[in-house]
C-alpha cells in the first residue's frame, strides 16, 4: 500500500510514523507549504492529512491562525484527494473538536459539538466541512479524534508538568481527583498502521482514538516521581486557595497556574474508543496508558 503523508515529517505525529510505518506499507512525506510534489503525480491508495496547529506557547496566534492550519488546508488536502486516484483519506482531526475541557461521561463519536477554543472550533470546522462533501463510491473518508498524544518529542502539557516535577516543585493539586484518556504515540501509529491494512473493515466517518484505560493527575505525578527518583513533596492546599491562584495566573504569564490550566489538569475527560476497536478487531493495545506515560516520562527525562 502507498501512502502520501501531508504534514511532513518532521513534526511530532509524523516523525514516529515515519519510524513505525513498515512493509507493505510504503509512506512519502510531503509539506503542505510548497505544493511542488503535487506535479509529480505520485501514484498513491491513501492520503493522511497530519497538518495542523494544535500548541501555542506565545500566545500570540490568532483565531484565525487556527482556522488557517486546521479548516483552510483541511479543504485544500481533501480537494488534493478527490483529484487523486487514492481510495482512502484520514484526516486527524482532535477531541477538542467536541469538548476541550471535561465531560461527566464517557464521549462516543455521537456527542454533540462543544469546543470553546480557537483551536477546538477550528477543528470541529473542518470536520463539519469534510463530513458534507459527496464522495464518489469508491473513495472513503475516515476522521480520528484523538485526546492528547504523548510519546518522544511531544510539546504539550505533560512536558509543561514534568517541568515543574523534574524542578522539586511541591504538587499541590492533589485534592482534585480526576480521570482522563491520552494516547501514547506508539498506540496511535498501531491504529494508523490496522486502519491501513484493514480499512476494508471501516466504513467513512469520524472514529475516537484512545488508550484503553484512563490516567488521573495524581497518577501522573506519582509515574513522573518515580521514573525520575525524586523525592518530590506533595503539598494538598484547598481547593479554593488553588482556584484563587489560578485566577492570578490569568493575568500573568510568570505563574505557572492560570484557570484555564487548572481546568484542564483536573477535570474529568473520557473517551471511548470502542467503535474503531470493535470495527478492526482490536482485543487490546500494544501499549497501557501507563506504559505509555512511562515511555513519554523516559524521553522527557533524557531531554532534560
Amino acid at each position: 500500500m502507498k501512502v502520501l503523508i501531508l504534514g511532513g515529517s518532521r513534526g511530532f505525529l509524523g516523525s514516529h510514523l515515519k519510524k513505525k510505518l513498515k512493509d507493505p506499507i510504503l509512506c512519502e512525506f510531503v509539506s503542505m507549504r510548497n505544493l511542488d510534489w503535487s506535479r509529480d503525480n505520485f501514484p498513491t491508495d491513501c492520503i493522511i492529512n497530519l497538518v495542523g496547529k494544535a500548541h501555542d506557547f506565545t500566545g500570540k496566534a490568532t483565531e484565525k491562525d487556527f482556522f488557517f492550519a486546521n479548516f483552510e488546508l483541511a479543504k485544500k488536502a481533501f480537494n488534493i484527494f478527490a483529484a487523486s486516484q487514492a481510495k482512502l483519506f484520514i484526516h486527524i482531526s482532535s477531541l477538542a473538536a467536541i469538548e476541550e475541557v471535561e465531560s461527566a461521561k464517557s464521549l462516543s463519536e455521537n456527542t454533540t459539538y462543544n469546543s470553546v477554543t480557537p483551536y477546538g472550533r477550528s477543528k470541529q470546522a473542518a470536520e463539519e466541512w469534510l463530513m458534507s462533501q459527496e464522495l464518489p463510491s469508491d473513495k472513503k473518508l475516515i476522521i480520528l479524534r484523538p485526546p492528547m498524544v504523548h510519546g518522544a518529542g511531544d510539546k504539550g502539557n505533560l512536558k509543561q508538568l514534568f517541568s515543574i516535577v523534574s524542578k522539586g516543585i511541591p504538587y499541590p493539586l492533589v485534592r482534585f481527583k480526576n480521570k482522563r484518556s491520552f494516547l501514547s504515540i506508539d498506540n496511535f501509529c498501531f491504529f494508523i498502521e490496522q486502519i491501513l491494512l484493514q480499512n476494508e473493515k471501516l466504513s467513512s466517518g469520524i472514529y475516537h482514538l484512545s488508550d484503553d484505560e484512563t490516567l488521573s493527575s495524581n497518577e501522573i505525578v506519582k509515574i513522573m516521581k518515580q521514573e525520575t527518583g525524586l523525592k518530590v513533596p506533595c503539598f494538598p492546599l484547598p481547593k479554593r486557595i488553588i482556584s484563587f491562584l489560578s485566577k492570578l495566573g490569568d493575568h500573568t504569564r510568570a505563574f505557572p497556574l492560570n484557570t484555564w490550566r487548572l481546568k484542564k489538569m483536573t477535570s474529568t475527560l473520557v473517551v471511548s474508543n470502542k467503535k474503531i476497536k470493535v470495527a478492526l478487531e482490536i482485543e487490546r493495545l500494544p501499549k497501557t496508558a501507563k506504559e505509555g506515560l512511562r515511555d513519554t516520562i523516559r524521553a522527557l527525562k533524557e531531554q532534560h
